[in-house]
């Protein structure tokens, strides 16, 4: 982490305003410490992150083995474990005041569309609002280019505005910030989740003693819609996409209501 990570207290309209910060990437990730410098100047930063990477564990829970914290600096937390554990624990053990918002990433390459439900970044954030607390999901849509630069600018101008604008309790923002300098950066859009299918998911090989193993990846194709995330990126806007923890289909409610008149039981 960058030195001179201690302590720090800013205030907006005469109270300490508190950060949380986390991410997938790991408590070494270049973009978490982008992250932490840009945004110390704005408040008061505690940063609870995993020890390894944990891309795509989504908003899995440590239930079955203990959970053991390295506090590598004041307010500095690394944790064995998922993202999840990391902002369910800052907020229960390690943070005495209540975050004023929940920051996610820099994450190293984006998510989109229905990569949110696997997403570590997204899933930290997601607890965060489960929580009570506004919270951030911020990604770099590349995994080629590493320059945070613009991206962390991004993210402190909107977290600024947001601890000095009144806003809901609690909600949850994904942002998905183009691989590009600051002036090709074509504005900024409020999206929808995109749509994609991954084309090639699973890839079959045999190691040298002749037995299967499997590599899943893929390469996404995208539906058009001009509307969606991915479609603001591939233009160069900044995408913010409001989630919702609440997955209750109600327009379906009608075909359940008549399935239900059906059935036997």
């Amino acid at each position: 982490m960058a030195a001179g990570y201690g302590p720090a207290s800013k205030e907006r309209g005469g109270a300490v305003k508190r950060i949380l910060i986390s991410n997938d990437d790991g408590i070494h990730a270049p973009g978490l410490k982008a992250l932490v410098a840009i945004l110390k100047p704005l408040a008061e930063v505690t940063v609870v992150a995993p020890l390894t990477e944990q891309s795509a564990t989504s908003h899995a829970l440590s239930l079955h083995h203990p959970v053991r914290i390295r506090e590598l600096e004041p307010r500095l937390f690394a944790v064995e474990g998922t993202p999840t554990d990391c902002v369910l624990l800052a907020v229960n053990e390690f943070m005495p005041h209540k975050a004023d918002l929940v920051v996610s990433g820099i994450n190293h390459g984006q998510n989109l569309g229905e990569d949110v439900l696997y997403s570590g970044t997204v899933a930290a954030a997601m607890e965060g609002a489960i929580l009570g607390i506004p919270s951030l999901a911020v990604s770099l849509a590349s995994r080629k280019s590493a320059d945070f630069e613009v991206a962390a600018g991004v993210t402190a101008d909107l977290v600024e505005n947001l601890l000095n604008t009144d806003h809901p309790a609690s909600f949850l923002i994904n942002v998905n910030i183009p691989p590009v300098r600051k002036e090709e950066l074509s504005g900024v859009r409020v999206t929808r989740l995109g749509h994609r299918v991954y084309n090639n998911v699973v890839t079959k090989k045999q190691d040298p003693r002749g037995r299967d193993y499997y590599w899943i990846a893929g390469e996404p194709a995208w539906d058009p819609d001009e509307e969606s995330d991915f479609a603001a990126v591939s233009a160069g806007y900044v995408s913010m996409t409001p989630l919702l923890m609440d997955l209750t289909d109600a327009p379906r409610f009608a075909l359940l209501e008549e399935l239900k008149d059906k059935l036997k039981t």
